[in-house]
Parts: structure tokens; sequence; C-alpha cells
């Protein structure tokens, strides 16, 4: 276990290299603002009682791309519909957008402020009445101006902190706290520290990863046994393939939702190309509905008082063993609880390992020079062809 409500199944066992421990050193003792903010150190800049007052009874869109947004609906997902509050996430541009309520607290979150989905959506979805709240960074941009002019509240986005590793600062927590939760709960830094065999498993991780890298097994197939999951793999995917995809090198993260994919891709999985590594994730289910086994003939017997969960894990448990027989990497995640504790350490878990692979890969893990190109590319177009 690498904490009392994760179990983690490892990876075939690597020594760990003096480079990749310096490496975990160096990132604890010359603490980023990143680092800073999975420890309860960090401080949030916004007032949350102002913040409650402002969205009052009101349903909240929050609207952003990638990182901005990935972390907030990761957090919705994983606790289902706990708290009172409704919230609708608008992570892409659409002609068919259907809100039938007349004023909605609009939650606007860009770093750069000037994310053209965003201002797009925003512009299209903000109606009159609507209450408006601004995350940006404190710097000349469009979201900037507007939110000025509208006289809306605006928290400055943290400038050491790009998006895809904002989950615990202001860009997660605030949406967090609009849920119920607490922001000091998911921030287990402290804890991790202390925390020998978790450090161990990560390590191991990162140095099983570049072993697999240059065996070129680059496709990381995400497996996953829960839809409530599928959000904060959304998550784990951006945050991977865009911090690592540089320099002809780079992870290529796809989900897999299982047991559905047994009966599409797994037989690829299995004989097929050899080019991939696994990562299974499983969340525990409480309360489970049975399946009856009066309603199967007595080659189903063996299902008696089973819970889907029951049928679902053993499946897990079945497809690790067949990849145990044909020598297929993976490693496995078994998600016990759904509480703060739990997905923050998940969070904190692949943050730490894809800044000590970037590190490991000598590439930047902070940033992204080929989608800005697209962007620059996207504005010269607009601005040629403004009516196609």
């Amino acid at each position: 276990m690498i904490s009392k409500t994760i179990i983690l199944k490892n990876f075939r066992k690597k020594e760990i290299s003096k480079k990749n421990k310096k490496n975990l050193s160096f990132l604890f003792k010359n603490k980023s603002e990143v680092i800073n903010s999975l420890s309860i150190k960090y401080k949030d800049k916004y007032n949350i009682r102002n913040i409650k007052k402002i969205a009052g009874n009101l349903e909240i869109r929050i609207i952003g791309m990638g990182g901005s947004i990935l972390g907030a609906e990761a957090i919705s997902s994983f606790f289902g519909k706990k708290g009172k509050k409704k919230f609708h996430f608008i992570n892409n541009l659409s002609s068919n957008y259907q809100f039938k309520r007349k004023k909605y607290c609009n939650l606007v979150i860009s770093k750069s402020g000037n994310t053209l989905e965003t201002i797009a959506n925003f512009n299209v979805l903000n109606n009159k009445g609507d209450k408006n709240i601004f995350i940006t960074q404190n710097k000349k941009s469009y979201l900037l101006n507007l939110a000025q002019n509208l006289k809306s509240e605006i928290i400055h986005h943290n400038n050491f902190i790009g998006g895809r590793y904002s989950v615990l600062s202001e860009v997660g927590m605030l949406p967090a706290e609009l849920m119920g939760f607490k922001p000091n709960k998911f921030r287990q830094l402290n804890n991790i520290i202390k925390n020998k065999y978790f450090l161990n498993s990560l390590l191991n991780n990162v140095e099983s990863i570049l072993s697999l890298s240059k065996q070129k097994k680059n496709n990381s197939i995400l497996l996953n046994y829960n839809p409530s999951l599928i959000n904060f793999l959304e998550w784990y995917k951006q945050l991977t393939a865009e911090s690592l995809g540089k320099k002809n090198k780079g992870i290529v993260p796809i989900i897999s939702n299982v047991p559905k994919d047994n009966h599409s891709v797994m037989q690829l999985y299995i004989d097929g190309i050899k080019n991939n590594f696994y990562s299974f994730f499983f969340l525990n289910e409480q309360n489970s509905k049975k399946v009856y086994f009066k309603r199967f003939s007595e080659r189903f017997m063996n299902f008696k008082d089973k819970t889907l969960t029951n049928i679902i894990y053993n499946q897990k448990i079945a497809t690790e063993k067949v990849f145990e027989m044909k020598k297929i990497p993976f490693r496995s995640f078994n998600i016990l609880k759904r509480d703060e504790k739990t997905l923050g350490e998940l969070f904190i878990f692949f943050i730490l390992e894809t800044i000590l692979l970037g590190r490991a890969l000598k590439v930047n893990p902070f940033d992204q020079p080929s989608v800005e190109l697209i962007k620059t590319q996207t504005k010269k177009f607009l601005s040629v062809n403004p009516s196609k």
C-alpha cells in the first residue's frame, strides 16, 4: 500500500538510481510554487466566504480549457453528486449548449487570460443577470480587462503554476470548496514526505517507465474500471502528454474503459503489438447492486450474492493474471475510499512522477511550445478568414 486507502501493485521492481533519488530530494529542498501548492502551507488567494456569497444559490458553470478545468472535473466525478450545488463544465467549443435557467454563476478560468475557447464560450453563455468570478493572472489580458469592466470578482492565478499542475492551487481548490470539500485535506505532501513506501513506490514507477521507454514501449494504456475515475484519467492524460511530449520523446496516454473494452481492444492488448505498458485503476464501490442468481441457469450459480463491483474486481484480477502469464508490463491502483486525502495523494503521486520523468528525459515538463504555435496560427487564420 502506498497509503491506507491506495493499494499499488507495482511494475517489476527496478533498482532506484542515485540520480532519481537526487531529483526527488531536489524537488523537496528547492520548493517551486508547484510543489508548494501540494502542501498545507500553501495560501489560497481567495476569500471563500466572499465567493460563496457571490455564488449564492445559483448553479455554477465552470468555463475553461485543459488544466484550468480538468482538475475540478476530476474532483466532481470522483465524489459523484455529493454537495448541494450543481456544476456544469464547459470544456470545449460547441454550438449546442442548452441551459434552462435564467441566471448562473460563471467561474471563468484561464491563466493567460487570452485562451480563445474560454473567451468564446463566456461571450456566448454569459447573460445579463449572471454572477461572474474570474481566475486569471494579474497581467494585462482580454479576460482581466473584461472582468474589470464587468466589475466582477477577480482571483489572481499563481504566475508560477501552469494549468495542468494547478489542481491543488486556487484553480482546483476554489471549485472544491464550493462543492463542500476542504483544500488542506487534499494537500498531503507534508505526510507523503514522511512515507518511505510511497516515495519508494514513486521512484520505482519512474525507473520502470524510463526502462520501458528505452524498450520503445511508449504507449501508456490506462485501464479504467470505474466511470467515476474517467475525468481523473483525463487530467492525468493531459499532465503526461503535455509535460513529456517534446524533443521526439514522451509517453502516449490512452484511456481504455473496461470491462467494456474486454470485448473490443483487449485481444490487441494481449496478443498484438508490444509497444504498450498498462495501468489498472479500480475504485471500490460500497453500495454496489447485487446480481440475483435465480435469474440465471446453473452455469451462473457462482454469481450467487455477487455484486457488480465483485464481478468487475474479479475481472480486473483475472486480467492482471493473464498479463502476468503473458509477461505484459503493468501496475495496478486499487482505490479503497472516496475522500479528499485519497484523491490528493493520487494527484500528488502523478504530479511528482511526471516532473521526475521530465527531468530524467531531459525535457522541460512545465512548457508546451507546440501548443502555443497552434494558438498563434489560429489567430492568423481568424484574422484572414473572419467569416469562415
